[in-house]
């Protein structure tokens, strides 16, 4: 599904000048965030930015914004193999924003700049993940230019946001966010999205190889599929909306998402709010963290980078991760022991206190990949009033005959096979019968979010005895 609001974008026009603030926006702050508090699946918001100055942060107005200031800059294949890009599969540059603009011209023919060695025709360019509070550390007037208190949060602004500038076909591996919710506002050009709930994640066989604290990949290209090698990915239930400059997605917790940028230049902003759930997510973050960290590091097969992503800074040691595990359970225990009974920061809702953190990295303990099924994923959207202003990002039709024709397959018994299935450890293509596993293969069935989960319960329950 494409929102109809906004035109398409050509992807390298300025974008249209920030009307002067009005009252006309089609919902308050306070309406806004009980729609997010009651949204089960992703939705668009419209007309809801028209005001914010961030609007003008076109790829030129930024490379003055940030004149001689270098970005790193991802640097990724097209192609289309059934393989997903991981970040680990990738170049890295340091660059200018002006250098970015003469590759994007097609102009580094006769330059030996940080682009040279990527054409334009078998390369895409993303500077992703950048926190604006650090980007933008010299002009922190501009903080300001990002108004998410219109959607129900006072005070929060750039600074617990992110930057993503990226080329054409730039693109994020599918994977699922561990902590909060996503808000994302793009600026300019279009990206198409797509989701899946986190009922698919068996579908969609999680993986934490590479290892990146807060994010739970997908094994499957899911643009270009393997269903020999990954046959449930059938079963999934994709939603598909393409973000025109202007709009803002709403992610739920825990949806997958595949992020593809469709034109010359494309440039959003995010910001990830807490949950109340994400004390307890850490937790199961930092135990994985703790078994990826101790198998991989005495695996001698194979080097740190391919399998470190490349926005964690070391592979911690065992006293570390350790150290992690219990700071993470006291804080979720503390918290139990601090918030009323019936407090709305109980297990799947907001948290209430100060402007919440952008997602967590590089050393926090973190969440852990575990779903919350005790709720049906759209038992509470029957309370939003979808409209012209607020759009569902519906389900592909195509993808949901699929679902129905095989939806009668589950395992229906306890078997120990039924379970493996369930569970749905990463198959080591390269090894068949009598051949020993291998160490990724290993962390992933330990690793497994549903395994995460478990372990995770079990420790709080300890300890909650104690």
């Amino acid at each position: 599904m494409e929102s109809a609001a906004s035109a398409p974008d050509s992807g390298m026009a300025a974008a249209p000048a920030p009307a002067p603030a009005t009252d006309s926006k089609p919902f308050r702050p306070d309406e806004v965030r009980i729609i997010l508090e009651s949204l089960q699946q992703p939705a668009v918001f419209l007309n809801m930015v028209s005001d914010w100055p961030a609007l003008r942060w076109t790829i030129e107005h930024l490379s003055q914004v940030l004149h001689g200031k270098e970005l790193t800059f991802r640097m990724g294949k097209r192609k289309t193999n059934k393989a997903p890009q991981f970040e680990t599969h990738c170049d890295y540059i340091q660059a200018t924003l002006q250098e970015f603009l003469v590759w994007l011209h097609g102009e580094t023919s006769s330059s030996p700049g940080p682009f040279g060695p990527f054409p334009r025709s078998q390369y895409w360019a993303y500077a992703d993940y950048k926190y604006i509070a650090v980007t933008f550390e010299d002009n922190a007037e501009l903080f300001q230019d990002v108004i998410w208190s219109d959607f129900g949060f006072p005070g929060r602004d750039g600074r617990e946001s992110t930057l993503w500038i990226g080329s054409e076909a730039a693109n994020t591996p599918c994977h699922l966010d561990s902590y909060g919710c996503n808000l994302v506002f793009q600026v300019q050009g279009r990206k198409r999205w797509h989701l899946f709930p986190p009922e698919d994640t068996s579908f969609l066989y999680p993986t934490r190889i590479p290892y990146e604290e807060s994010s739970v990949f997908s094994s499957v290209n899911i643009v270009n599929p393997d269903l020999e090698r990954f046959p449930r990915f059938s079963r999934v239930r994709p939603y598909v909306v393409t973000l025109s400059a202007g709009e803002v997605l709403f992610v739920p917790r825990h949806w997958w998402h595949y992020v593809e940028s469709l034109d010359p230049v494309t440039i959003s902003i995010n910001s990830w709010i807490e949950l109340g759930e994400d004390d307890e997510a850490r937790v199961g973050e930092a135990l994985t963290r703790t078994v990826v960290c101790a198998l991989k590091s005495t695996d001698h097969s194979t080097d740190t980078a391919s399998w470190l992503n490349a926005t964690e800074d070391a592979v911690t040691s065992y006293e570390s991760n350790l150290r992690y595990v219990n700071l993470a359970l006291q804080a979720c225990l503390g918290k139990a022991k601090t918030s009323p009974p019936g407090s709305r920061e109980g297990r799947g809702q907001w948290t209430h206190a100060s402007p919440a953190q952008p997602k967590k990295r590089k050393g926090d303990p973190g969440a852990g990949g575990q779903r919350d099924l005790a709720e049906p994923r759209d038992a509470n959207d029957a309370n939003v009033c979808f409209g012209p202003n607020l759009v569902p990002v519906r389900q592909e039709e195509a993808a949901a005959s699929a679902e129905v024709i095989v939806s009668g397959d589950h395992p229906a018994d306890s078997s120990l096979e039924a379970n493996q299935q369930n569970l749905h450890c990463q198959p080591n293509p390269a090894s068949g019968d009598g051949t020993p596993m291998s160490t990724d293969e290993l962390i992933n069935c330990l690793v497994h979010p549903d395994v995460i989960h478990l372990m995770t319960e079990i420790l709080l329950d300890r300890h909650r005895t104690h």
